[in-house]
């Protein structure tokens, strides 16, 4: 049976890894079969990555509006079920953008969400 070198593809699939290892730190740079190991987890970790972000920036969206709407003596629970009640639809990157950085208009929003309850 003839021998089989695969040429040209074995070394563009290589390539191929290995400049997505670059960065790396060791062998996982420039050995190969430990560098394909070290991708091949760090995508894992990126697909994964990419859906935790969104339950993070949640959850800190969350905690900042909750600061802000404590000041005027309300919670995070009773502030959005207020805002339902209102008719008031602002998603929570918007509040949380509105409790950190204005106030005044925030203020307003968590007033007529204190109103509607």
């Amino acid at each position: 049976m003839p021998r089989v070198t695969r040429g040209n593809k074995k070394l563009l699939r290589r390539k191929k890894i290995l400049k997505l290892a670059k960065g790396f730190f060791g062998t996982k740079k420039s050995n190969y079969r430990t560098a394909k190991e070290a991708v091949e987890k760090s995508l894992t970790y990126a697909y994964r990555d990419r859906r935790n972000r969104k339950r993070d920036f949640r959850r800190l969206w969350n905690i900042r509006i909750n600061a802000g709407v404590r000041e005027y003596g309300l919670n995070y629970s009773k502030f959005i079920n207020g805002l339902k009640k209102s008719g008031i639809i602002l998603n929570r990157k918007v509040l949380s953008n509105l409790a950190a950085e204005e106030p005044e208009t925030f203020k307003v929003i968590v007033e007529k969400a204190k109103a509607a309850l």
